[in-house]
């Protein structure tokens, strides 16, 4: 599943895994793991080399049970930290490095292969990079307004900066991934004035082979 932040795929995706008893993975945490690991061991983000050879040195560790998708970093719970303001305002110069987006790819594809009962998989350009052999492929969108109001009352937080620091991240996404457009192949889904548990449905319609609803 793609989509850009605040269209609400980590609920629809946890929520669906549940619903399926598949596994669950959201790569956007594993960025941010890696993104803690750096500020941790006090490397500059946009320091290449350094930046790689730290998060290729450091221990990162993934739940993918959707009620507990636990996120360690070299031991230590790190569930809260990646959410951090810090992390927020770093991700994108440590996810826009080449050989550690390569790195974490192989990791995240290494995750879904050992996934034996099905994985659902959330993130940025998981549809044509990562799992381009999906059985369905989603893009979630949600107006920008909406995507902040959701992520503001999410964090507590004003939605007008959180709009505008949403709108920042997609500019510095959009240098490596493509979160505003639909990937080819991906049935799109707008979840403005959707509840969860319609989105879950219609994806659910289409494991199931059944035509949804435009």
């Amino acid at each position: 599943m793609d989509g850009p932040s605040g269209a609400g795929k980590s609920t629809v995706s946890k929520t669906l895994a549940t619903a399926i008893d598949a596994a669950y993975l959201d790569t956007g945490a594993m960025y941010r793991a890696a993104t803690l690991a750096v500020l941790k061991a006090g490397v500059d983000p946009t320091q290449t080399a350094q930046v790689t050879k730290t998060v290729k040195n450091a221990k990162l560790e993934f739940g993918t049970d959707p009620a507990d998708p636990f996120t360690r970093v070299d031991g230590e719970d790190a569930d809260q930290a990646i959410r951090g303001e810090d992390v927020t305002k770093a991700v994108s110069a440590v996810a826009g490095n080449k050989t550690v987006r390569k790195f974490l790819i192989d990791e995240q594809r290494r995750i879904i292969a050992e996934a034996k009962r099905g994985i659902v998989v959330e993130g940025r350009d998981i549809v044509e990079v990562v799992a381009p052999g999906a059985d369905v492929k989603v893009y979630l969108t949600a107006d920008p307004v909406e995507r902040a109001n959701r992520r503001a009352a999410e964090l507590g937080a004003d939605a007008q900066a959180t709009k505008q620091d949403l709108e920042r991240r997609d500019t510095a996404d959009s240098k490596t991934t493509k979160p505003l457009e639909a990937p080819e192949g991906a049935v799109v889904i707008d979840s403005t004035a959707l509840p969860i548990v319609e989105v879950v449905a219609k994806i659910l319609a289409l494991l199931n082979n059944r035509d949804i609803d435009d």
